[in-house]
């Protein structure tokens, strides 16, 4: 059986690796592969272990194992960042290794996420994604709606993005 549990120190390289392996598989028919070199397991593990050691914006982080206790994906978010939107929580990652996927794991975490966000203050939620991204079904089925897209600068390249949000944070928990 899986199990949510928050994020640890310890943790840094295994979500440094999935967000490495599944960035890349998510994302290979997306992003020009020059512009996904520059995802490194250096700067990524530079990235969670600042994260998980001295969190801001509220931010909280949780992993999912296996029935083996691995860690096979991961969900990160907080105060929404740009503060141009009426939403005031974001995640600002979510990611599972390819073959967690669509067997439940990703609801499971994103559930525990906005319960301790719910439990923390915040009353709605935005998540960015590649507006070409076949994932944001993911969103779109819990009940998020479109909010706004933008151009986003990935290594050279220049992507679409698109917001999608829950007015109401127990509107997505209800779906969970």
């Amino acid at each position: 059986m899986a199990h949510v549990r928050a994020a640890q120190l310890e943790d840094a390289e295994q979500i440094a690796n999935i967000h490495i392996k599944s960035w890349k598989s998510t994302y290979k028919d997306l992003i020009d592969e020059q512009d996904m070199s520059n995802i490194t397991l250096e700067n990524r593990m530079a990235l969670w272990e600042t994260v998980l050691k001295s969190p801001i914006n509220g931010q909280v982080a949780f992993v999912i194992e296996n029935n083996k206790g691995e860690v096979v994906g991961f969900v990160s978010g907080g105060k929404e960042r740009t503060k141009n939107y009426t939403y005031d929580g974001e995640i600002y990652a979510i990611y599972l290794l390819d073959e967690y996927q669509r067997i439940g794991y990703g609801s499971w975490l994103l559930n525990s996420f906005a319960q301790a966000m719910k439990a923390a203050g915040y009353q709605s939620l935005l998540v960015w994604v590649l507006t070409r991204n076949p994932s944001a079904n993911f969103y779109k089925v819990l009940g998020a709606k479109p909010v706004e897209a933008e151009e986003v600068t990935i290594g050279s390249g220049t992507y679409e993005e698109t917001a999608y949000g829950w007015n109401d944070i127990n509107d997505l928990l209800d779906r969970l």
